[in-house]
């Protein structure tokens, strides 16, 4: 977008703010008293199964205000720490750390549901056993049972294969050895190999249990629609793709915040505000999705949205130099701005004829496309300069992230690109300025996007940048939805979304490029038994120095073969209502919406 237009854009949203604040909310009957926390979603849900949601982000997030693991975070500790959620207490641990046991809280219950015939329905240890063998159900393709197999969890693969091999529904009444519940409220996990950050997996929602009886009423099938947990909400109303209700669970045993704040103003000041509440704080939530910027922006500027996560290209006009600007100051609004254990890439599909492989030439091609991409610009027009550069998978406040790393991944140097392809065979054949494969076909890549404005501003970079290498590039638009399935399927050449890390584990960016995760995690479906044996051999050590070589070596694979162009780690600004009391963006959690409060809404539910 060129800067005249861009000065129009902001204009054109500044005047639709004023427009909107004059016209108002649709006239309808008010429901005066209810607290109601609005917040806008830039992507839609895909469910609200864990064990189907392949990883999505936005969904696994809106499952962590329902269902509820054994484990959570302390909200306001930095260093992240570990505290018990449904559990008694932390685990048990071996000392192998192999064998991890926990006590399940004895009287938690379920939302009420019709799947319980009426009763009350308390959370017991065997319905974690359920839920986690569900990854293991062939029926269920989930994109996520990769965390799992890691684990080697005695029992479990040979049930999955069993049903595989024999076309026979997955048994889930064989007790295995590696899962177990030992009575009503214990629960044991016995490991294949030794994982001392395994507790971490303890505090996801893909350790959210699951009630066998909801499944049986709704069937896999309709899972997705039905989530029934323990957590502090439950589902209201959901218009798929468009707005999801949720409404506090009469069921919730209910909570007081306590906690061991970081010695931060931020924390300490949301610890004060905190202190004696009965959690959750407000009544309602309402999502609603709204794919575009403007209109996000403009919902929050009209005070539908009690907070928001600015979008990329209006950071420097909401607070240029890091400061607010004067005219959301003056209303009373308050920035939050934090660095994310996140890393966004694009991914090349290293099964695919024209890019994948790991014959030289193919390798140079990837090194060459990474080389001529302008990192600088996509950051500064896409990212609103809102990145650090990246050099490794691995994000910021996880292990095995070293800020004074330095690899190739990051460069921007087209003369370099252009030499590559020039001495592995990829050369202009014909005089048409394009370049063709050392076989003489053409090179064309092709890239998957979504049809937003923020994927448009990242494909003219692509764009440009190829350009200036004499490198064809094509897009092939769709959802977001349907480009997540194409990329578990593998039919995507190249493509590219961010990766948010759950835990302080930086190994969970490695298991992106594990080559038994392909088709799951590993996105590019890159296989390379050195790097797999790298992997496996971290993940059984402590965090100390040896793990830290082990992860660096990974990490110098990963930027010589290039499946993944890691674009950065992006710093997030938030922009909170006067109102909005209680937020702030964790590293980690994703179930804080029950510490956030706003005012009464007299607004309508509709």
């Amino acid at each position: 977008m060129d800067p005249q237009a861009r000065r129009r854009w902001l204009q054109g949203l500044a005047l639709g703010a004023s427009s909107a604040a004059l016209a108002g909310p649709a006239a309808a009957a008010p429901r005066p008293g209810r607290k109601r926390l609005r917040l806008a979603h830039p992507a839609p849900e895909t469910g609200f199964d864990p064990a189907q949601v392949n990883s999505d982000y936005y969904s696994i997030t809106l499952i962590a205000q329902m269902l509820e693991p054994p484990l959570g975070y302390d909200y306001l500790a930095l260093p992240a720490r570990l505290v018990p959620r449904t559990a008694e207490a932390l685990p048990e641990v071996s000392a192998d750390h192999r064998v991890f046991t926990l006590r399940i809280r004895p009287g938690i219950f379920y939302s009420d549901d019709p799947a319980f015939g009426g009763r009350s329905r308390e959370l017991v240890a065997a319905d974690y056993v359920y839920a986690i063998k569900r990854f293991f159900d062939p029926q269920h393709k989930s994109g996520d049972l990769y965390q799992f197999e890691a684990l080697k969890l005695p029992g479990l693969a040979a049930l999955r294969e069993r049903a595989i091999r024999d076309r026979t529904p997955f048994d889930y009444d064989t007790e295995v050895e590696g899962l177990r519940a030992l009575d009503r409220y214990t629960l044991r996990f016995t490991l294949g190999a030794p994982d001392p950050r395994f507790p971490y997996l303890l505090a996801t929602p893909f350790c959210a249990p699951i009630a066998r009886e909801v499944v049986a009423r709704y069937g896999a099938a309709q899972m997705g629609a039905h989530p029934v947990g323990t957590g502090p909400f439950r589902l209201k109303r959901w218009v798929r793709g468009a707005r999801i209700e949720f409404e506090r669970s009469p069921s919730f045993r209910g909570e007081v915040y306590q906690g061991q704040p970081a010695d931060q103003p931020l924390q300490q000041a949301l610890a004060a505000d905190l202190a004696g509440q009965r959690l959750p704080r407000v009544d309602e939530v309402v999502v609603e999705v709204v794919e575009e910027d403007q209109p996000r922006w403009l919902g929050f500027l009209n005070g539908r949205y009690a907070l928001l996560q600015v979008p990329f290209g209006l950071v420097n006009h909401v607070a240029p130099n890091g400061t607010l600007a004067p005219y959301l100051a003056r209303r009373g609004v308050r920035l939050q701005r934090q660095s994310m254990p996140d890393m966004g890439m694009s991914y090349f599909t290293m099964t695919h004829p024209v890019v994948g492989g790991y014959t030289p030439e193919k390798v140079a091609l990837r090194r060459a496309v990474s080389l001529g991409f302008d990192q600088t610009a996509y950051i500064e027009h896409v990212l609103g300069g809102q990145a650090i550069p990246g050099q490794s998978l691995i994000a910021p406040f996880t292990s095995g992230y070293d800020p004074a790393y330095k690899s190739g991944m990051s460069d921007h140097d087209p003369a370099r690109a252009k030499a590559l392809l020039d001495a592995y065979g990829y050369v202009d054949r014909d005089g048409d300025g394009w370049r063709e494969q050392p076989d003489g076909t053409p090179l064309v890549l092709e890239k998957a996007s979504q049809s937003t404005q923020r994927d448009r501003l990242a494909n003219e970079v692509w764009k440009r940048s190829m350009d200036r290498i004499g490198v064809r590039i094509t897009l092939r638009t769709s959802t977001w939805s349907e480009l997540l399935k194409l990329t578990r399927s593998g039919t995507l050449m190249m493509w590219g979304f961010a990766w948010s890390a759950a835990s302080p584990d930086g190994g969970f960016f490695l298991d992106t490029a594990y080559g038994p995760n392909a088709g799951e995690s590993n996105d590019s479906r890159f296989a390379l038994p050195a790097y797999d044996r790298l992997v496996e051999r971290q993940k059984r050590l402590p965090d100390g120095p040896e793990r830290e070589a082990l992860m660096r070596e990974a990490k110098n694979l990963l930027a010589a073969y290039m499946p993944y162009k890691v674009h950065g780690h992006r710093v997030l600004t938030d922009v909170l209502q006067p109102g909005t009391r209680g937020y702030w963006r964790h590293p980690f959690m994703r179930d804080t919406w029950r510490f956030v409060d706003v005012p009464a809404d007299d607004e309508p539910a509709a």
